[in-house]
């Protein structure tokens, strides 16, 4: 799924049904529903998930929390936009 797709899902009432867990919290984190984003990740492992989770503490401006994160990924932290880092992260999963 591109994320054009997968943003243009986001005006629907529910994530499309075949998502895996990880782009089901970006999906929910880009509804601004960050606490049902964050339950998603939480149930996850690996450094994808963890990606995932240093981009949620971004967003929630726990910068402290997402560093923590990022180094579990074995990501550089980033500085680029919330929206660019959530595509970034869209394409590579």
């Amino acid at each position: 799924m591109t994320p054009e797709i997968l943003r243009l899902s986001v005006e629907e009432d529910a994530p499309p049904a075949n998502l895996s867990p990880l782009l089901c919290a970006l999906w929910f984190a880009a509804k601004n529903q960050w606490n049902v984003a964050h339950e998603i990740v939480q149930a996850e492992d690996g450094k994808d998930a963890a990606w995932v989770h240093a981009h949620l503490h971004r967003i929630e401006g726990d910068l402290a929390n997402a560093s923590y994160w990022y180094r579990r990924a074995g990501k550089v932290e980033r500085s680029s936009s919330l929206s660019d880092e959530w595509e970034e992260i869209v394409t590579a999963l």
